[in-house]
């Protein structure tokens, strides 16, 4: 499935759970920041590394806050993907948020 189709079922989904348009909205920009990194891929192809990577090249201008954020949009829309059963096994497990708080800073 590509990201483009996985993005429309879990934005139904995330509209029946209720949540706010404020949030579909912001994450629809970090699913567009996705496929302009990996442009419109099989879902399934995503591995921990590429995340990893990704978020690395594109995040090391971001604060903690915000690349926080867009760690949370992939682990919710690939944990989506492999609770319904797109995923054979969810590649954003193991990836943690920065730690929040005063004078944080990322080093990578």
């Amino acid at each position: 499935m590509l990201l483009s189709k996985a993005w429309e079922n879990y934005e139904f989904d995330k509209r029946i759970e209720g949540y706010s348009p404020h949030t579909i909205k912001a994450y629809k920009f970090q699913l567009y920041l996705l496929i302009r990194y990996f442009k419109d891929i099989d879902i399934k192809t995503l591995t921990t590394e590429d995340l990893k990577q990704y978020l690395i090249s594109t995040g090391n201008h971001l604060k903690p806050a915000s690349l926080a954020h867009r760690i949370r949009f992939l682990k919710s829309l690939l944990r989506w993907a492999y609770e319904e059963g797109y995923l054979y096994n969810n590649p954003a497990v193991k990836i943690k948020e920065p730690k929040l708080g005063q004078n944080t800073e990322i080093s990578y």
